[in-house]
């Protein structure tokens, strides 16, 4: 028996990366899985590998009406929703005087709207499966300042905000809610243009646990929290960074 066997979860991001991980550890471990992304045909792939255990469904987080047609997907296809992955999200850099607003924005849409969207539009479809879980995917930068990150610091603070309003809501209606901040996750994000001179193993040697995380990493944290093993947590933030915020190592030491 599997740790979400019989559950239905909706992971927005879900094509690749570390929503793909994490769409496919929880079909491994017994969940049905609706895949949320605008790439059509990576998510499609997904889907068929997983079979019958998974569906695609387009989705524009930005959209609430993409929203509404995923989550009613999850209901027709699988009966109903016990599960929220909030995992979408983009990246871009840039000096805060330097940035153009509209890429600003463009990362609050995405990454900040589309959660509040996601979690707007699945708290009722869980109420009616009796409740659920809700996980955000934040980050490290949602609990520290990272230099030409503005946008994408605003936006995982949010979410680590909204995480702990949501939990307050409808945490008596049996919904929980948690955040995840992963550090530096071996992802195709952390492979713009933006790292290009970035030296990784220097920088990963300051490190507790000295080298990037993976996908599937996260993707077990998420597990756990979609699972009925995380039932008395409910608006925390659940670290995943290989010891970063804990301090800074240095050589010799």
């Amino acid at each position: 028996m599997g740790r979400v066997a019989g559950k239905v979860v909706l992971v927005s991001g879900g094509a690749r990366g570390q929503g793909e991980a994490e769409a496919r550890l929880l079909a491994r471990e017994g969940a049905r899985v609706v895949i949320g992304d605008v790439l059509d045909e990576a998510g499609q792939k997904v889907a068929a590998e997983l079979g019958d255990s998974a569906a695609y469904q387009r989705l524009d987080v930005r959209s609430a009406r993409d929203w509404e047609r995923a989550i009613a997907a999850a209901e027709q296809r699988f009966g109903r929703l016990d599960g929220l992955v909030n995992n979408a999200g983009i990246s871009r850099s840039g000096a805060i005087e330097a940035m153009p607003l509209e890429s600003y924005l463009e990362v609050i849409s995405v990454n900040q709207v589309g959660c509040f969207l996601g979690m707007k539009t699945a708290i009722p479809a869980l109420r009616r499966a009796g409740g659920g879980s809700i996980v955000n995917i934040s980050s490290i930068a949602g609990l520290r300042g990272v230099a030409g990150m503005s946008a994408y610091c605003a936006s995982k603070f949010a979410i680590r905000g909204m995480t702990k309003a949501a939990a307050l809501e409808v945490g008596h209606d049996g919904i929980r809610v948690n955040s995840v901040h992963p550090g530096t996750i071996d992802t195709p994000m952390v492979s713009g243009p933006e790292f290009a001179n970035v030296d990784k193993a220097a920088y990963f040697r300051k490190q507790p646990v000295p080298r990037i995380g993976t996908s599937e990493e996260v993707a077990s944290l998420v597990v756990y929290l979609i699972s009925d093993e995380s039932a008395f947590a409910t608006g925390s933030e659940f670290v995943i960074d290989g010891g970063v915020m804990a301090g800074e190592r240095h050589d010799g030491m």
